[in-house]
């Protein structure tokens, strides 16, 4: 993440709070990083040196029409320091530092298959005794962890999972 992005998303949060659509702002944020997320076509165009500021400032306002106005001031800020190729990165950053204000902190949850509802209530019973901020759960499938979830929560994991709990057997028997 560059130290930029961090930087644009503090100002963008504090211009966002100071006219009270801090909340607002954070929805168009989650908006741009999924339609980057989404688009690869999206995601080129915007880091492309080939294509001009004017182009990719068009483009974005008429993609983002519905955006708050100090999101399309962060379009402006962009296009004067034809810097459009890190606007992902400020979303994200400056959904990190919304949720950071709000006392929010994402839990990221690693299971073999999408989460159920009884699986997710056992992460947050888990995860309030990690933390005592209130946990969003961000879910990521990976299937070679077999069953069970890896939970992480800031520099914290919790590591329930059927391919550890093996590798733990491996190691008591080999020992």
């Amino acid at each position: 993440m560059s130290r930029a992005a961090i930087r644009y998303a503090k100002a963008i949060l504090e211009t966002a709070v100071s006219s009270g659509k801090a909340s607002q702002v954070n929805d168009d944020m989650k908006i741009i990083l999924n339609a980057v997320d989404s688009s690869a076509d999206l995601n080129q165009f915007l880091s492309s040196p080939i294509i001009t500021q004017d182009s990719k400032m068009n483009a974005l306002t008429e993609i983002f029409s519905s955006v708050q106005s100090e999101t399309k001031s962060l379009f402006r800020l962009l296009q004067e320091n034809k810097r459009f190729e890190i606007l992902a990165a400020i979303a994200t950053q400056y959904n990190a530092q919304f949720d950071e204000m709000n006392g929010v902190e994402v839990a990221n949850v690693t299971t073999a298959f999408a989460i159920t509802p009884e699986l997710e209530a056992k992460i947050l019973a888990k995860a309030a005794s990690i933390s005592t901020k209130k946990i969003t759960i961000q879910n990521t499938v990976d299937p070679s962890i077999i069953g069970g979830f890896i939970l992480r929560i800031g520099d914290k994991q919790y590591n329930a999972s059927v391919s550890n709990r093996l590798q733990e057997l491996k190691r008591e028997f080999s020992n």
